[in-house]
């Protein structure tokens, strides 16, 4: 049976992915019989009949916590923790001594490991769309080069050649997945610079007032909550012959506007959620989001059978069925 090991399971997406490994008990057809949930904080334990879970806490930037978590010999490894966007822009040395040293000890930790006793697992990365940068054409496909312009971007991007060449050289099996902005997110704002598009929705569903950063004419690439933690799921069980040297590549998403953003809110709850939005521009955000792409050719994830959500109002959808139920819906 299988031990999968989440890194960054306190957060919102690794919370997610350890209720859909609970709920679908297998990857790829073997089942799963144990978890390890680690991050700074203690992250909640789901309720698992039939798999055995451990939580741990440490900081993912000191080696030897690399080399504790992999003692165990977990066959999966979902290595989600960062330093969001914002904060690493912010915060240049906790960005790279998360982010970048934290990645490179992890996967040092395999590598040793590998040289000791053979062990290879599969490790699904999360990077992000902030490995490109502009000028940048309409639609990138799998083929364009990474050219990221911010610190948050640089780390994911040494993060992904490193994910290649550690599983070029055969240390372990990676696999990384560019997320699309994640909206709606659930709970708090985070630090991330992407935040607005999810609390332009999130507060105005919840009676709450809101701000946009950014124009109405801004176009981004998103996935719901629950589309990338089926990403993540997919990740796990993708055919390694499948990925030959390619082995990071973008996530299908939805290519939208903040002004499609606000009709899939109208359409959902009405002019007076819409009328909750104040627009205040921040030259800092548009900064940073006028550097990030808008759209993508992600050929090469939709033939390895990644699906992304089918349209904005969907991910509105997904997020009031997921996590706020009680949402009351217009007519």
């Amino acid at each position: 049976m299988l031990h999968c090991l989440i890194i960054g399971a306190a957060g919102m997406l690794g919370d997610g992915l350890a209720k859909r490994l609970v709920k679908d008990g297998q990857i790829g057809g073997r089942k799963v019989g144990r978890m390890t949930l680690f991050d700074i904080v203690a992250a909640n334990t789901p309720s698992a009949e039939e798999i055995g879970v451990t939580v741990e806490t440490g900081d993912i930037s000191l080696p030897e916590t690399a080399t504790d978590l992999i003692a165990s010999r977990p066959d999966v490894i979902f290595h989600l923790a960062a330093i969001v966007s914002g904060e690493a822009e912010r915060d240049f040395e906790k960005g790279y001594r998360i982010n970048l040293d934290g990645t490179r000890h992890l996967f040092e930790a395999i590598r040793k490991a590998h040289e000791a006793d053979g062990y290879c697992p599969r490790v699904v990365f999360t990077s992000s769309l902030a490995v490109f940068g502009s000028p940048l054409p309409d639609v990138i496909g799998d083929d364009y080069i990474i050219t990221p312009r911010s610190s948050y971007g640089t780390q994911k991007a040494i993060g992904e050649l490193l994910l290649a060449d550690y599983s070029r050289r055969g240390f372990l099996d990676g696999i990384g997945i560019r997320l699309p902005t994640i909206c709606i997110r659930p709970g708090k704002p985070n630090a991330a610079a992407s935040g607005f598009f999810s609390g332009i929705l999130r507060e105005p569903l919840a009676g709450l007032p809101a701000t946009l950063p950014v124009d109405t004419s801004v176009r981004h690439w998103f996935a719901s909550p629950r589309a990338a933690i089926g990403f993540m799921a997919h990740a796990a069980a993708v055919s390694s012959e499948l990925l030959t040297e390619r082995r990071n590549m973008t996530m299908p998403g939805v290519s939208a506007t903040v002004a499609d953003e606000i009709e899939a809110l109208r359409t959902t709850a009405g002019e007076a959620a819409v009328a909750l939005i104040r627009h205040e521009k921040d030259p800092a955000i548009e900064a940073i989001i006028s550097t990030w792409p808008q759209a993508f050719d992600a050929g090469q994830a939709l033939s390895l059978g990644f699906e992304a959500d089918e349209s904005f109002e969907a991910i509105v959808r997904a997020y009031l069925e997921d996590y706020a139920p009680a949402v009351e819906r217009a007519s």
